[in-house]
Protein backbone atom coordinates (compact mmCIF):
# COMPACT_ATOMS: atom_id res chain seq x y z
CA UNK A 1 0.00 0.00 0.00
CA UNK A 2 0.98 3.62 -0.38
CA UNK A 3 1.47 5.86 2.64
CA UNK A 4 2.67 9.45 2.81
CA UNK A 5 6.05 10.52 4.15
CA UNK A 6 5.39 14.22 4.79
CA UNK A 7 8.56 16.17 5.53
CA UNK A 8 8.85 17.68 9.01
CA UNK A 9 9.75 21.37 9.23
CA UNK A 10 13.47 20.64 9.45
CA UNK A 11 13.50 18.40 6.40
CA UNK A 12 13.32 15.04 8.15
CA UNK A 13 10.70 12.81 6.55
CA UNK A 14 7.94 11.74 8.90
CA UNK A 15 8.12 7.96 9.14
CA UNK A 16 5.22 7.32 11.48
CA UNK A 17 2.95 6.01 8.69
CA UNK A 18 5.65 3.73 7.31
CA UNK A 19 6.42 2.27 10.75
CA UNK A 20 2.69 1.96 11.51
CA UNK A 21 2.33 -0.23 8.41
CA UNK A 22 5.36 -2.31 9.47
CA UNK A 23 3.76 -2.91 12.89
CA UNK A 24 0.42 -3.89 11.33
CA UNK A 25 2.15 -6.30 8.97
CA UNK A 26 3.98 -7.85 11.93
CA UNK A 27 0.69 -8.24 13.82
CA UNK A 28 -1.12 -9.99 10.97
CA UNK A 29 1.40 -11.88 8.83
CA UNK A 30 1.00 -15.66 8.64
CA UNK A 31 3.94 -16.70 6.46
CA UNK A 32 7.37 -15.48 5.28
CA UNK A 33 7.12 -12.14 3.54
CA UNK A 34 9.32 -9.52 1.96
CA UNK A 35 8.55 -5.89 2.80
CA UNK A 36 9.83 -3.45 0.19
CA UNK A 37 10.00 0.34 0.58
CA UNK A 38 9.43 2.13 -2.75
CA UNK A 39 9.21 5.78 -1.79
CA UNK A 40 12.18 7.96 -0.94
CA UNK A 41 12.77 7.36 2.73
CA UNK A 42 15.68 8.55 4.86
CA UNK A 43 18.89 6.56 4.90
CA UNK A 44 18.50 3.99 7.67
CA UNK A 45 14.71 3.58 7.35
CA UNK A 46 14.85 -0.12 6.40
CA UNK A 47 16.50 -0.89 9.75
CA UNK A 48 13.68 0.92 11.58
CA UNK A 49 11.09 -0.96 9.52
CA UNK A 50 12.82 -4.25 10.35
CA UNK A 51 12.85 -3.40 14.07
CA UNK A 52 9.16 -2.37 14.12
CA UNK A 53 8.09 -5.53 12.29
CA UNK A 54 10.27 -7.76 14.50
CA UNK A 55 8.91 -6.13 17.66
CA UNK A 56 5.34 -6.86 16.53
CA UNK A 57 6.27 -10.50 15.85
CA UNK A 58 8.03 -10.80 19.21
CA UNK A 59 4.94 -9.44 20.95
CA UNK A 60 2.97 -12.30 19.35
CA UNK A 61 5.63 -14.80 20.38
CA UNK A 62 5.98 -15.62 16.68
CA UNK A 63 9.14 -16.90 15.01
CA UNK A 64 7.99 -16.13 11.46
CA UNK A 65 10.76 -14.99 9.15
CA UNK A 66 10.73 -11.91 6.92
CA UNK A 67 13.05 -9.71 4.88
CA UNK A 68 13.09 -6.00 4.16
CA UNK A 69 14.33 -4.42 0.95
CA UNK A 70 14.65 -0.96 -0.53
CA UNK A 71 13.60 -0.35 -4.13
CA UNK A 72 13.54 3.42 -4.66
CA UNK A 73 11.65 4.58 -7.73
CA UNK A 74 13.18 7.12 -10.07
CA UNK A 75 9.99 8.61 -11.50
CA UNK A 76 9.63 12.07 -13.01
CA UNK A 77 6.34 13.88 -12.43
CA UNK A 78 4.36 13.92 -15.64
CA UNK A 79 6.28 10.88 -16.94
CA UNK A 80 5.73 8.32 -14.19
CA UNK A 81 4.20 5.53 -16.28
CA UNK A 82 6.84 5.85 -18.97
CA UNK A 83 9.56 5.87 -16.30
CA UNK A 84 8.09 2.78 -14.66
CA UNK A 85 7.78 0.82 -17.91
CA UNK A 86 11.16 1.92 -19.33
CA UNK A 87 13.49 2.71 -16.44
CA UNK A 88 17.18 3.54 -16.99
CA UNK A 89 17.96 1.19 -14.15
CA UNK A 90 16.24 -0.49 -11.22
CA UNK A 91 18.04 -0.08 -7.91
CA UNK A 92 17.37 -2.66 -5.21
CA UNK A 93 18.81 -2.91 -1.72
CA UNK A 94 18.67 -6.36 -0.10
CA UNK A 95 20.61 -8.22 2.56
CA UNK A 96 19.60 -11.83 1.93
CA UNK A 97 19.83 -14.14 -1.06
CA UNK A 98 16.15 -15.06 -0.67
CA UNK A 99 15.05 -11.42 -0.98
CA UNK A 100 17.29 -10.93 -4.00
CA UNK A 101 15.86 -14.00 -5.77
CA UNK A 102 12.28 -12.85 -5.11
CA UNK A 103 12.90 -9.38 -6.51
CA UNK A 104 14.80 -10.82 -9.47
CA UNK A 105 11.66 -12.84 -10.34
CA UNK A 106 9.43 -9.81 -9.85
CA UNK A 107 11.45 -7.71 -12.27
CA UNK A 108 12.02 -10.42 -14.86
CA UNK A 109 9.85 -8.71 -17.54
CA UNK A 110 12.02 -5.59 -17.22
CA UNK A 111 15.37 -7.34 -17.23
CA UNK A 112 14.33 -9.25 -20.35
CA UNK A 113 13.95 -5.85 -22.03
CA UNK A 114 17.54 -5.07 -21.15
CA UNK A 115 16.93 -2.77 -18.18
CA UNK A 116 19.52 -3.61 -15.55
CA UNK A 117 18.61 -4.37 -11.97
CA UNK A 118 21.41 -3.11 -9.75
CA UNK A 119 21.52 -5.03 -6.46
CA UNK A 120 23.32 -3.56 -3.46
CA UNK A 121 23.04 -3.41 0.32
CA UNK A 122 19.99 -1.63 1.73
CA UNK A 123 21.64 1.51 3.09
CA UNK A 124 23.42 2.07 -0.22
CA UNK A 125 20.10 1.78 -2.09
CA UNK A 126 18.50 4.33 0.23
CA UNK A 127 21.48 6.61 -0.28
CA UNK A 128 21.42 6.19 -4.08
CA UNK A 129 18.01 7.82 -4.42
CA UNK A 130 19.05 10.89 -2.43
CA UNK A 131 22.41 11.14 -4.16
CA UNK A 132 20.78 10.96 -7.62
CA UNK A 133 18.24 13.72 -6.97
CA UNK A 134 20.81 15.84 -5.17
CA UNK A 135 23.21 15.51 -8.10
CA UNK A 136 20.50 16.71 -10.51
CA UNK A 137 19.65 19.64 -8.24
CA UNK A 138 23.37 20.45 -8.10
CA UNK A 139 23.57 20.57 -11.91
CA UNK A 140 20.66 23.02 -12.00
CA UNK A 141 22.05 25.35 -9.34
CA UNK A 142 25.52 25.17 -10.88
CA UNK A 143 24.17 26.27 -14.26
CA UNK A 144 22.09 29.03 -12.70
CA UNK A 145 25.20 30.35 -10.96
CA UNK A 146 27.19 30.19 -14.21
CA UNK A 147 24.31 31.88 -16.08
CA UNK A 148 24.29 34.79 -13.65
CA UNK A 149 28.03 35.24 -14.11
CA UNK A 150 27.67 35.01 -17.91
CA UNK A 151 25.23 37.88 -17.77
CA UNK A 152 27.63 40.04 -15.76
CA UNK A 153 30.74 39.41 -17.89
CA UNK A 154 28.90 39.39 -21.24
CA UNK A 155 29.02 35.68 -22.13
CA UNK A 156 25.98 33.84 -23.54
CA UNK A 157 24.94 30.93 -21.34
CA UNK A 158 23.20 29.15 -24.26
CA UNK A 159 26.54 28.95 -26.05
CA UNK A 160 28.34 27.89 -22.86
CA UNK A 161 25.67 25.23 -22.26
CA UNK A 162 26.14 23.77 -25.75
CA UNK A 163 29.90 23.94 -25.33
CA UNK A 164 30.02 22.03 -22.06
CA UNK A 165 27.08 19.74 -22.89
CA UNK A 166 28.97 18.27 -25.84
CA UNK A 167 31.60 16.95 -23.41
CA UNK A 168 30.48 13.33 -22.86
CA UNK A 169 31.61 13.48 -19.23
CA UNK A 170 29.10 16.28 -18.63
CA UNK A 171 26.30 15.56 -21.11
CA UNK A 172 23.45 17.78 -22.30
CA UNK A 173 20.81 16.99 -19.66
CA UNK A 174 19.83 19.15 -16.70
CA UNK A 175 22.14 22.01 -17.64
CA UNK A 176 19.43 24.48 -18.65
CA UNK A 177 19.47 27.64 -16.56
CA UNK A 178 16.20 29.09 -15.36
CA UNK A 179 14.28 30.62 -12.49
CA UNK A 180 15.07 27.87 -9.98
CA UNK A 181 13.82 24.32 -9.35
CA UNK A 182 10.78 23.34 -7.29
CA UNK A 183 8.47 20.36 -6.96
CA UNK A 184 8.02 17.58 -4.45
CA UNK A 185 11.36 15.81 -4.96
CA UNK A 186 14.44 17.96 -5.37
CA UNK A 187 13.87 20.46 -2.54
CA UNK A 188 12.69 17.72 -0.17
CA UNK A 189 15.49 15.27 -0.97
CA UNK A 190 18.28 17.85 -0.85
CA UNK A 191 16.96 19.06 2.51
CA UNK A 192 16.66 15.51 3.86
CA UNK A 193 20.19 14.57 2.82
CA UNK A 194 21.61 17.73 4.42
CA UNK A 195 19.67 16.83 7.58
CA UNK A 196 20.99 13.24 7.57
CA UNK A 197 24.53 14.61 7.33
CA UNK A 198 23.95 17.22 10.06
CA UNK A 199 22.52 14.50 12.33
CA UNK A 200 25.76 12.61 11.77
CA UNK A 201 27.82 15.73 12.52
CA UNK A 202 28.95 16.16 8.91
CA UNK A 203 28.21 19.21 6.81
CA UNK A 204 27.29 18.76 3.13
CA UNK A 205 28.70 22.13 2.08
CA UNK A 206 28.04 21.67 -1.65
CA UNK A 207 24.36 20.82 -1.14
CA UNK A 208 23.88 23.70 1.28
CA UNK A 209 25.15 25.98 -1.49
CA UNK A 210 22.84 24.26 -4.01
CA UNK A 211 19.87 25.17 -1.79
CA UNK A 212 21.08 28.72 -1.26
CA UNK A 213 21.64 29.35 -4.98
CA UNK A 214 18.20 27.93 -5.77
CA UNK A 215 16.43 30.11 -3.22
CA UNK A 216 18.16 33.16 -4.66
CA UNK A 217 17.36 32.09 -8.22
CA UNK A 218 13.64 31.81 -7.49
CA UNK A 219 13.41 35.59 -7.09
CA UNK A 220 15.68 36.51 -10.02
CA UNK A 221 12.78 37.49 -12.29
CA UNK A 222 11.52 39.84 -9.60
CA UNK A 223 14.95 41.49 -9.39
CA UNK A 224 15.12 41.89 -13.18
CA UNK A 225 11.69 43.53 -13.34
CA UNK A 226 12.42 45.76 -10.34
CA UNK A 227 15.66 46.98 -11.92
CA UNK A 228 13.89 47.64 -15.24
CA UNK A 229 11.32 49.88 -13.53
CA UNK A 230 13.95 51.61 -11.35
CA UNK A 231 12.55 49.83 -8.29
CA UNK A 232 9.25 51.69 -8.64
CA UNK A 233 6.72 48.86 -8.76
CA UNK A 234 3.86 50.44 -6.81
CA UNK A 235 0.76 50.33 -8.99
CA UNK A 236 2.46 48.30 -11.73
CA UNK A 237 0.61 45.30 -13.12
CA UNK A 238 2.66 42.19 -13.86
CA UNK A 239 1.39 39.55 -16.31
CA UNK A 240 2.64 36.12 -15.27
CA UNK A 241 2.70 33.07 -17.55
CA UNK A 242 3.19 29.81 -15.67
CA UNK A 243 2.50 28.87 -12.06
CA UNK A 244 3.36 25.15 -11.77
CA UNK A 245 6.95 24.27 -10.87
CA UNK A 246 7.38 22.71 -14.32
CA UNK A 247 5.25 22.07 -17.43
CA UNK A 248 2.76 19.19 -17.73
CA UNK A 249 1.76 19.20 -14.06
CA UNK A 250 -0.42 21.28 -11.74
CA UNK A 251 2.07 20.79 -8.89
CA UNK A 252 3.03 24.08 -7.22
CA UNK A 253 5.01 22.68 -4.32
CA UNK A 254 8.09 24.89 -3.79
CA UNK A 255 7.32 26.55 -7.15
CA UNK A 256 9.43 29.59 -8.11
CA UNK A 257 6.18 31.36 -9.09
CA UNK A 258 5.17 31.53 -5.41
CA UNK A 259 8.36 33.38 -4.47
CA UNK A 260 8.13 35.80 -7.40
CA UNK A 261 4.46 36.58 -6.76
CA UNK A 262 5.13 37.25 -3.07
CA UNK A 263 7.95 39.67 -3.99
CA UNK A 264 5.83 41.54 -6.54
CA UNK A 265 2.94 41.92 -4.10
CA UNK A 266 5.26 43.10 -1.32
CA UNK A 267 6.65 45.74 -3.70
CA UNK A 268 3.16 47.10 -4.33
CA UNK A 269 2.54 45.58 -7.76
CA UNK A 270 -0.49 43.52 -8.80
CA UNK A 271 -0.24 40.18 -10.61
CA UNK A 272 -2.44 38.70 -13.31
CA UNK A 273 -1.59 35.03 -13.86
CA UNK A 274 -2.32 32.24 -16.30
CA UNK A 275 -1.30 28.58 -16.26
CA UNK A 276 -2.72 25.79 -18.46
CA UNK A 277 -3.08 23.36 -15.52
CA UNK A 278 -2.34 24.92 -12.14
CA UNK A 279 -5.06 27.58 -11.78
CA UNK A 280 -7.09 25.67 -9.17
CA UNK A 281 -3.95 24.75 -7.25
CA UNK A 282 -2.86 28.40 -7.32
CA UNK A 283 -6.21 29.50 -5.86
CA UNK A 284 -5.65 27.12 -2.93
CA UNK A 285 -2.19 28.51 -2.32
CA UNK A 286 -2.66 32.20 -3.12
CA UNK A 287 -6.35 32.85 -2.49
CA UNK A 288 -7.47 36.15 -3.98
CA UNK A 289 -4.13 37.94 -3.67
CA UNK A 290 -3.70 37.81 -7.46
CA UNK A 291 -5.97 37.90 -10.51
CA UNK A 292 -6.60 34.61 -12.34
CA UNK A 293 -7.41 34.81 -16.04
CA UNK A 294 -8.82 32.36 -18.58
CA UNK A 295 -6.17 32.68 -21.29
CA UNK A 296 -2.55 33.68 -21.64
CA UNK A 297 -3.54 36.84 -23.54
CA UNK A 298 -6.12 37.91 -20.95
CA UNK A 299 -3.25 38.21 -18.48
CA UNK A 300 -1.64 40.92 -20.63
CA UNK A 301 -4.47 43.46 -20.63
CA UNK A 302 -3.17 46.72 -19.10
CA UNK A 303 -0.09 44.92 -17.80
CA UNK A 304 3.25 46.75 -17.65
CA UNK A 305 5.31 43.69 -18.59
CA UNK A 306 5.15 39.93 -19.14
CA UNK A 307 7.07 37.51 -16.92
CA UNK A 308 7.42 33.83 -17.92
CA UNK A 309 8.11 31.38 -15.11
CA UNK A 310 7.13 27.96 -16.54
CA UNK A 311 8.07 26.77 -20.05
CA UNK A 312 4.68 25.39 -21.12
CA UNK A 313 4.64 24.56 -24.83
CA UNK A 314 1.64 26.92 -25.25
CA UNK A 315 3.95 29.82 -24.47
CA UNK A 316 6.67 28.95 -26.97
CA UNK A 317 5.12 30.33 -30.17
CA UNK A 318 2.75 33.10 -29.10
CA UNK A 319 1.28 35.90 -31.20
CA UNK A 320 3.93 38.54 -30.53
CA UNK A 321 1.99 41.28 -32.32
CA UNK A 322 -0.92 40.67 -29.96
CA UNK A 323 1.39 40.64 -26.93
CA UNK A 324 2.78 44.00 -28.02
CA UNK A 325 -0.68 45.43 -28.59
CA UNK A 326 -1.99 44.33 -25.18
CA UNK A 327 0.98 45.28 -23.00
CA UNK A 328 1.28 48.91 -21.89
CA UNK A 329 4.98 48.55 -22.27
CA UNK A 330 6.66 46.04 -24.65
CA UNK A 331 8.78 44.21 -22.06
CA UNK A 332 9.20 40.43 -21.74
CA UNK A 333 11.10 38.78 -18.88
CA UNK A 334 11.75 35.18 -19.83
CA UNK A 335 12.69 33.03 -16.83
CA UNK A 336 13.13 29.88 -18.95
CA UNK A 337 14.95 31.18 -22.04
CA UNK A 338 12.22 29.95 -24.37
CA UNK A 339 12.63 32.73 -26.96
CA UNK A 340 15.49 33.75 -29.21
CA UNK A 341 16.77 37.05 -27.83
CA UNK A 342 17.65 38.52 -31.25
CA UNK A 343 14.25 37.68 -32.75
CA UNK A 344 12.44 39.30 -29.85
CA UNK A 345 14.60 42.44 -30.03
CA UNK A 346 13.84 42.73 -33.76
CA UNK A 347 10.13 42.74 -32.94
CA UNK A 348 10.71 45.81 -30.80
CA UNK A 349 10.50 44.28 -27.33
CA UNK A 350 12.68 44.99 -24.33
CA UNK A 351 13.73 41.44 -23.50
CA UNK A 352 15.50 39.92 -20.55
CA UNK A 353 16.27 36.25 -19.93
CA UNK A 354 18.67 34.15 -17.86
CA UNK A 355 22.41 34.27 -18.55
CA UNK A 356 22.48 36.53 -21.62
CA UNK A 357 23.31 40.20 -21.32
CA UNK A 358 21.09 41.89 -23.89
CA UNK A 359 22.22 45.41 -24.53
CA UNK A 360 19.39 47.86 -25.17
Amino acid sequence: GAVGTPPDEDGSADLKYVLEVAREVGQHMTDYLLMVTKSTVPVGTAEKVRAALQAALDARGSDLKFDVASNPEFLKEGAAIDDFMRPDRIVVGVDTRKAQDLIQKLYKPFTMNGHPVVFMDIISAEMTKYAANSMLATKISFMNDIANLCEIVGANVNMVRKGIGSDTRIGPKFIYPGAGYGGSCFPKDVKALIKTADDNKYSLAVLKAVEEVNERQKSIMYRKVAAYFDHKLVGKKIALWGLSFKPKTDDMREAPSLVVIKKFLEAGASVSAYDPAAMEEAKHKLGNSIEYVQSQYDALKNADCLVIITEWSEFKFPDFALIKKLLKNPAIFDGRNIYDANEIKKLGFDYSCIGINIKK
